[in-house]
């Protein structure tokens, strides 16, 4: 299904950035804890916030690794189908690598129709739909994935390809003119193999460990067994961990959470031989205290429980934040809390002072030691 004149274009196209070296983070960084104990800690940046020279210092200091928050996604990279703007993501990754940080790639194919930019819903596949939606969707895999296989070694593939609340694979214009949402995600992996052969291919989405997400946690495993009875190019699975959001987890005590059944799902994700990997972790602090003392203890007790489950886990070796400061959290436009008061979801504050959730973080990564 890979049609070698796109692999051949995305790779004549490779953005040749310096391959620049590991720079040790701080040694009292939550990068350099982390590498400590074998796992890679870092954290979104982008629109928004990248232009901040403190906040990018913040970053440099405590962060092994990046990705980008919007950079990467089709609503930037391909403003119509017959252009690429790499001009975002090219600054946003330049930086990165200068500073000896590590690159995380967000997202090839973001399989909603909610998030599908305008002009793909309305695009004309022509007399043949299924031949030019994949031609459409091999050519963006290829051209973004082969741009930066030499610094990005783990792509976010396919996200949020379930409907949470039904268990069913979502259709998108793209999926219904190529036949189907199966045909499409397989194709987007396996273009993105070919496209970036030494990278690790993540299958990312939001199931969480409270009580009501059985339904969603067994739409993925089934997603994943079919990933794999095809022999479809996936090495991990990507837990966004977007902890006590509408879409997430509930802290504990405000939520009914049902660790025996995210243990069992975790246990039949890791027999398949998938790795794992906590991709966008915050805390939406919604249900908890007005005090903000309170609520930071509250917070940073949910995070270390949370991170001592997932980290028991080997395979884990991945910790990203959706975002290191409360100043810049996506949640401050998500749900306003009912007592109007700022979010506190990030491990430093508004002003960039570490909060107690980043002590739970620094205590979690130290806990954990992997094998060398």
């Amino acid at each position: 299904m890979i049609d070698r004149r796109l692999f051949l274009a995305g790779a004549a196209g490779a953005l040749a950035l310096p391959l620049a070296g590991r720079a040790a983070p701080r040694a009292d960084s939550l990068g350099a804890i982390a590498a400590a104990s074998g796992i890679r800690f870092g954290s979104t940046i982008g629109k928004g916030n990248f232009a901040d020279a403190a906040y990018r210092a913040l970053n440099a200091r405590e962060c092994a690794l990046i990705v980008p928050e919007n950079e990467l996604k089709w609503s930037i990279t391909r403003p119509n189908a017959t252009t690429f703007d790499f001009g975002p993501a090219d600054a946003l990754i330049g930086w990165a690598t200068s500073n000896g940080m590590g690159v995380r790639g967000h997202t090839l194919l973001w399989h909603s129709e909610r998030w599908t930019p305008k002009w793909v819903t309305e695009h004309d596949y022509g007399a043949q739909p299924a031949r030019g939606a994949e031609r459409l969707l091999q050519e963006h895999v290829t051209r973004v994935a082969g741009r930066y296989a030499r610094v990005i070694d783990s792509f976010d593939v396919v996200n949020e390809a379930i409907d949470s609340d039904t268990g069913v694979l979502r259709e998108t214009a793209l999926s219904k003119a190529m036949g189907g949402a199966q045909p499409t995600l397989h194709l987007a992996f396996h273009s993105a193999r070919a496209a970036a052969p030494s990278a690790e291919l993540v299958y990312n989405d939001y199931m969480g460990w409270r009580a009501d997400e059985a339904v969603h946690r067994t739409a993925v495993l089934k997603l994943l067994e079919g990933f794999r009875k095809r022999n479809v190019p996936v090495d991990a699975l990507g837990v966004q961990s977007h902890l006590g959001s509408k879409y997430s987890d509930s802290p504990t005590g405000l939520g009914a959470l049902d660790e025996t059944a995210w243990r069992k799902f975790l246990d039949e994700v890791t027999a398949m031989g998938f790795r794992l990997l906590i991709t966008e972790m915050d805390v939406h602090d919604n249900p908890l205290p007005s005090d903000i003392t309170r609520r930071d203890v509250e917070v940073a007790a949910h995070t270390r429980a949370y991170l001592d489950l997932m980290l028991s886990y080997p395979q884990c070796r991945t910790v990203m934040c959706w975002g290191l400061s409360d100043r810049y959290s996506w949640l401050n436009d998500f749900r306003p809390r009912p007592d109007k008061l700022p979010k506190r979801p990030l491990p430093f504050d508004a002003d960039f002072r570490p909060k107690p959730m980043r002590d739970a973080l620094a205590a979690a990564f130290s806990a954990h030691r992997r094998p060398a």
